[in-house]
């Protein structure tokens, strides 16, 4: 199914998740959550371990099946029986906080496996996308070196090249810097403000509370399942309006 989604402003809405619900046994992860997304908007979700974020990230690409609700991504409805989910998530890239390489190919090898079996592209036109992919990350004179010979931060810029080539509409990241040592987290971020700059549309599940005030167009906070509120960066971090919004921010920020 195919429908026209656009937002006030007139920016077509990218990802739109109605009403999600998604329950493990007795337990209700996600308690009818809305998040629309719309062309080029940097939405940072927030909240404290357990409430929801990776769930809703995860049921946004059907890596969680939602047990209510509808996602559309780009106006095709992704829940559809009949849909070619591998297809659909050709347009939605995904970065985790493990950074899930194989160790036994190269930095170019892990970018170009999906060109080469999904879009079916000759090598020589999967190794030109892939190292332009790479030069994205900054990471061009790795191409050729093992995931064993990279730092962390070098990696996961892998695992972002490797969602870049595809040349997806959206990015989820679910917590991308959580795995990486200290000073290994703001080459990442680095990597992150230049897709922003260029309009890459995103969501990001992250603690990284400065990136959030500094890049993000709307905040979001989530707990038990819901969202309690959103806002720009100002409104969240500045003059938030429900309490445990405050209880949160103020317990992360003194750590």
């Amino acid at each position: 199914m195919l429908i026209s989604i656009v937002n006030p402003n007139d920016r077509p809405v990218v990802l739109d998740a109605k009403g999600i619900v998604k329950t493990f046994g007795q337990v209700k992860a996600l308690n009818g959550v809305d998040l629309a997304v719309t062309r080029q908007e940097l939405v940072f979700v927030i909240g404290p371990s357990g409430s929801g974020k990776s769930t809703l990230l995860r049921c946004c690409n059907r890596l969680e099946e939602p047990t209510a609700g509808a996602v559309y991504v780009d106006g095709i409805d992704i829940l559809n029986r009949g849909i070619n989910i591998n297809a659909v998530r050709r347009h939605i890239g995904m970065v985790f906080q493990s950074f899930n390489l194989y160790p036994h190919m190269t930095a170019l090898g892990n970018v170009t496996l999906a060109l080469r079996r999904v879009l079916k592209l000759s090598t020589r036109d999967a190794n030109s996308r892939g190292m332009e992919a790479l030069d994205g990350v900054g990471l061009t004179d790795k191409a050729g070196a093992y995931p064993g010979e990279l730092s962390g931060g070098q990696q996961q810029r892998v695992a972002i090249a490797r969602a870049l080539s595809l040349e997806p509409k959206i990015m989820l990241f679910d917590e991308p810097t959580s795995a990486l040592d200290p000073e290994l987290v703001g080459s990442v971020l680095e990597v992150m403000r230049r897709m922003r700059n260029t309009g890459m549309t995103m969501v990001v599940v992250s603690h990284e509370m400065r990136f959030a005030r500094e890049a993000a167009d709307r905040v979001i906070f989530m707990d038990e399942g819901h969202i309690v509120e959103e806002g720009t960066p100002s409104d969240i971090f500045e003059a938030p309006q429900h309490q445990r919004t405050r209880t949160f921010l103020s317990a992360v920020t003194q750590k």
